[in-house]
């Protein structure tokens, strides 16, 4: 999985960034320990998480 980006995150809708969620969740779970792949997926979640959270807090 590659580093999903806030710049990248800023454009996509909610439902879009839940589907990436559950995408990046799987792809973690999937994933060796101690591998990019892994910490691009965790990565790609916080900033998902932060995105989406940004989001519920701004009017």
């Amino acid at each position: 999985m590659k580093l999903v980006t806030r710049f990248e995150l800023a454009k996509l809708n909610e439902n879009e960034l839940h589907a990436l969620l559950r995408y990046a969740f799987n792809e973690l779970a999937k994933s060796n320990s101690d591998t990019h792949q892994r910490r691009n997926a965790l990565a790609s979640i916080e900033n998902i998480q932060r995105e989406l959270v940004s989001r519920a807090f701004s009017p």
